[in-house]
């Protein structure tokens, strides 16, 4: 990473009040970050000896880095919507220390060598960046990529991520070979069969509006179909992508009660915004899966609280604005959503809907450390990451799309008012993002 200055040997975090769902902390603590680990978490005024920093942390939450298994950092090849430094320096803005990247990109992260490429420092990644490669050659559902040489490459998982793998037997075999190599499998869920064409959920709105109704059937069907394939591969792994229909849920609680290795994320839109949000053909509600209805968004917020889902994931995805600026069919799929991720969450989930502070931190923390096994991360236990977050869960603020870190506009909370920010963004023992 770039920094102008030598990063200090020793930083004392004090003052703050730490949340690790981990370690069963919520409490005032002091912690101590030593040569990019964590050396020492105790009560205040308790760490002994002189740190070459402090950061002072009075009225802030100090948790965990905050882990996004989804994002779309669009390089190689789409450098126009984003680049890894343009991206990443997004999710420092918005308290992610470490995010997961799709391979949806030109060409597609389908082999060792572009794994090995967004790893290079050269790329000006501000935080860590997890590739996520391809489990079909080009993603085109048909012969499986090199799992085990991807994996040693430095992927964390693999996924045809935009495009779901529709094929019984390979979905079957990429399973297999989960279980045998401890290797998740992400699925992007929905049986493209029968969705083409509809750019939107199918309901009342789209009825409206006359365009085509995409069915929640399409994705629980393939949801379902997952599970039960999993169910029959000894310890395959298997993570449901931006999960958004409440008939999804059922097959995935099925699951985990079976014993069966199964996780899924949520994405801040799904559990803020209905398909209404569509309501003039606005563009930027228009993502894949669609905003859905306020009866799934009711069924996800229960699931949110009573912890079926793992982790919340932005599923980042910018987009040039004349990719959006055009009929609400044509346009792109999605929005960007690192930067507004951790507001919307205290907003809507704690502030409305009373979900504990502890359980958004561990959805943002411990949740996805465990998903894709990202070891000495997700918690501050002496020996991990020197990876923190410290947020003001009262802080009151506007987002303006115009002062965002990323290349893309594409966002449907251009000024919405929001409570709760990042405050600063460590990783590795650096500040590599302050609030001014």
């Amino acid at each position: 990473m770039a920094h102008g200055k030598s990063k200090p040997a020793s930083l004392l975090i004090r003052g703050g009040h730490l949340v690790d769902p981990i370690n069963r902390i919520d409490a005032p603590m002091d912690v101590l970050l030593r040569d990019g680990f964590v050396g020492e978490v105790a009560p205040p005024n308790k760490i002994r000896g002189a740190p070459d920093e402090k950061f002072d942390a009075r009225g802030l939450i100090v948790a965990p880095g905050f882990i996004d298994l989804h994002v779309h950092l669009r390089e190689p090849g789409q450098s126009y919507k984003e680049t890894i430094a343009s991206g990443t320096a997004a999710a420092a803005a918005g308290g992610f220390t470490s995010v997961c990247c799709m391979p949806n990109t030109t060409p597609v992260i389908d082999s060792q060598e572009w794994v090995k490429w967004l790893r290079q420092p050269e790329r000006g990644a501000v935080v860590n960046v997890f590739p996520v490669a391809a489990a079909t050659q080009a993603s085109k559902g048909a012969v499986l990529t090199d799992f085990r040489g991807l994996q040693h490459a430095g992927a964390v998982a693999v996924t045809d991520d935009g495009r779901p793998i529709l094929d019984n037997d390979v979905m079957r075999e990429c399973l297999r070979l989960s279980g045998e190599l401890n290797f998740p499998v992400v699925q992007h869920a929905e049986d493209t069969r029968a969705t083409e064409g509809c750019p939107m959920n199918e309901g009342p709105t789209s009825f409206r509006l006359g365009l085509r109704g995409w069915k929640t059937s399409a994705e629980a069907s393939i949801v379902d179909r997952d599970v039960q394939l999993a169910q029959q591969m000894t310890n395959s792994r298997l993570h449901v992508a931006h999960l958004s229909a409440a008939d999804s849920l059922k097959a995935v609680r099925r699951g985990k009660r079976n014993r069966t290795r199964v996780t899924c994320e949520i994405t801040p839109h799904h559990f803020t915004l209905t398909d209404e949000a569509v309501d003039d053909y606005n563009t930027n509600c228009k993502m894949n899966p669609p905003l859905r209805s306020a009866a799934d968004i009711e069924s996800i917020l229960v699931a949110l609280g009573d912890g079926t889902v793992d982790a919340i994931a932005t599923d980042h995805a910018p987009h040039a604005c004349h990719e959006k600026q055009v009929e609400f069919e044509r346009a792109a799929l999605g929005i960007t959503g690192l930067e507004t991720a951790l507001g919307l969450a205290i907003t809507k989930l704690h502030r409305e809907c009373r979900i504990p502070l502890t359980r958004i931190v561990e959805l943002f923390t411990a949740g996805p450390a465990r998903v894709f096994d990202l070891r000495g991360r997700g918690s501050l236990a002496r020996g991990s990451y020197a990876d923190v977050t410290i947020f003001d869960p009262k802080k009151r603020w506007t987002f303006d799309v115009g002062k965002s870190r990323s290349l893309s506009r594409n966002s449907p909370f251009d000024g919405w008012q929001l409570t709760g920010k990042s405050v600063a963004t460590i990783v590795g023992g650096w500040v590599v993002y302050r609030a001014e």
